[in-house]
This record gives structure tokens, sequence and C-alpha cells, in this order.
């Protein structure tokens, strides 16, 4: 049931590495202070279990009344030159023969509800289709430019309706891709007002990204073809002029940054991103993986996938996501905007 073992040595050092700094008092001692003799055996089995270093010095609460029959919580408390982490609870069970650790997890809300698709324009599927992807996206990324190349076509055509798919915006720091931001405000921008152009807009640059620039890689240049860019695709898709080339002209981050703090909270940290009906797949992974994810999602809907996917093999395989900027081919090319 309850063990003593390598979670300890996760959850220590998770504690006394990431949180130290984080001052807490100890708990008053009172009537459930455990005895000298008993905190001392939860002191020695807590350093063996977790290598704890001899400098931290370890601390141990009284018990009190568990949600765990027949055991109670203790906290323990970790310090080093001055600087107490956050407790760290334990169970001593009521016989004192027994250490344990217990973590409770709230699964009561669907995951899909978890990620947010912010009334962003959606591809594929209905709204009301089985299997929502929402994907973390940055458009100066060249791993991502490689997945939105190979994933709509073959989701399109393994899973028909049964799959919608939403962008979210992830650009990542200037230093690493100058222009991500700019361009996820401008397509943002056209995604006010179509939709069908947006997605044709975010093809485009998916599929052109390397380009952007120049061969001296422009940041002015860069910045300016995306705002051309935008401008045309509006033109074609007979949006209001004014009012896309405000947006542009404006250059307003703030949804933006709202999606970015979206996607830390759900701890992205590398694009692309994507989840399937709120189960996180990071990186441009191979589509046989995707596919995987997608039939377990559509059984869970009681939906039956399709046949299972014969997938020819890929010479070289396809490079982790990254949060830097590699050194890259370009993505396959596209039409422009509307063709």
């Amino acid at each position: 049931m309850l063990t003593v073992g390598n979670p300890f040595r996760i959850a220590v050092f998770a504690l006394s590495l990431a949180a130290l700094g984080c001052h807490a008092q100890v708990p008053a001692q009172g009537s459930g202070a455990l005895s000298p003799e008993m905190a001392r055996r939860v002191e020695i089995l807590i350093r063996s279990k977790s290598s704890v270093p001899p400098e931290y010095d370890i601390q141990i609460g009284p018990r009190t009344k568990s949600e765990v029959p027949g055991f109670d919580t203790i906290p323990v408390l970790f310090t080093l030159n001055g600087k107490t982490s956050k407790p760290l609870n334990f169970l001593l069970s009521s016989d004192g023969k027994t250490l344990a650790q217990f973590t409770k997890f709230d699964i009561s809300a669907d995951p899909k509800t978890l990620v947010s698709e912010a009334n962003r324009p959606a591809r594929g599927g209905p709204k009301n289709a089985p299997v929502t992807i929402v994907v973390f996206d940055d458009l100066e990324c060249p791993f991502c430019a490689r997945m939105h190349a190979q994933l709509f076509p073959a989701l399109t055509e393994r899973y028909k309706d049964q799959v919608r798919i939403v962008y979210r915006d992830f650009p990542l720091p200037a230093d690493q891709h100058p222009w991500a931001m700019r361009a996820a405000i401008d397509v943002s921008c056209l995604a006010g007002q179509s939709g069908d152009g947006y997605w044709k807009l975010v093809d485009y640059l998916h599929a052109h990204a390397a380009e952007l620039g120049g061969e001296e890689k422009s940041l002015a240049k860069a910045n300016a073809a995306l705002d051309s860019l935008t401008a045309d695709e509006g033109k074609r898709q007979k949006v209001d002029a004014a009012v896309l080339n405000a947006c542009i002209a404006k250059q307003d981050d703030s949804a933006v940054k709202v999606s970015l703090k979206e996607g830390e909270t759900l701890g992205v940290d590398a694009t692309p991103a994507l989840f399937i009906n709120g189960e996180k797949l990071m990186g441009a992974q191979p589509i046989e993986l995707v596919y995987r994810m997608i039939d377990g999602a559509l059984r869970a809907e009681g939906q039956v996938p399709p046949p299972p996917a014969v997938i020819a093999p890929v010479p070289v395989a396809a490079p982790a996501a990254t949060s830097a900027t590699p050194t890259t081919q370009a993505a396959p090319p596209a039409a422009k905007p509307g063709n």
C-alpha cells in the first residue's frame, strides 16, 4: 500500500533545492510532539532513503490527524545556512512502526476543460468533435513548422471530422526568435475578422519562416514582411482594412502574453506543445505517437478509432523540441496566403 522508497528522494530534493529560501516556521511542539527517540528514527530513515546531505538540518513537527486511516501527519522541514524549506508532509502510523508518503490529486475536472481554446479559429472537425487538440505554437520555430506541415494532412485523412485543432500563441523570447511575437500579434489581428485568413497566413508563415528577413536576417525586414503579408491576406478575405491595419500598427501583445502565461501554467516551456483532450505531448513527435494519443482520447469518448495506420519508415527522425533556435532547413514550400 503506502511504502517508503524512491518517492522520498524525489520529493525531498524537489522541495529542498527548489523551495529553499521560502521561509517557514517549525510548528509549535504540543501534545502531538514526537518523542526524541521516535523523531530520531524518522530523521534517520529520511536521511538514508533520500540521501539528504549531512549539512541539512531536519526538523520534525508534531503529529496531527490525517485523512488516511491508521496514520497521522508529521511535517518535516529542511534547513541550510539559515534558510528553511516549505513543510513536506509524511505519514506516521498510529503504532509508530511505518513511515509513508501520500499525495492526493483532484481528477474531478474533465482534462479537456483545463486548456482554453480562447475563442481561437479552429480547423478540422466541428465544435462538438470528440477530440480537440490545442497546440501552443511559435511561428518562427522550425520544429513547429515540421509538425505543422505533417500534422494537418495526416489528421484530416485519418480522422476526418473526429478531430478539431486550435492554435494558441507561445512565441519564444526575442533573443531566440526575434520576430515570433510580432507574427503572433499579426496573425491574431487577422483571426479577429477571418478564421480562414488566419489559417492561410499561419500555413504560409510556417512554410516560409526561413525566408523572412532576407539573407541578412534583418529583423526590420522580417517585421515589414509580416505586416505586409497580414494586410494582403486581409484584402483577399475582404476584412475591414482600417480595423486590421490599426491592430497591426498598435502591436498590442496583451492577448499573446495571456496565452504565454497559460502555457507556462500548464508546464509548456518549449514548442510545439500539444494538448490532446487535455493530455500534454511536448515536441515535434512522430505522427504515430500522436495517432496513439488521439485513438485513446476517442475511446474515452465512446468513439471507435480508425483502423491502425500504416506508417512509412522515416530515414532520419525529426529533432526534438527546443527552446533555442537551431540551424535547420526550411519547411517545405507552400502557396502564398489565399492561394
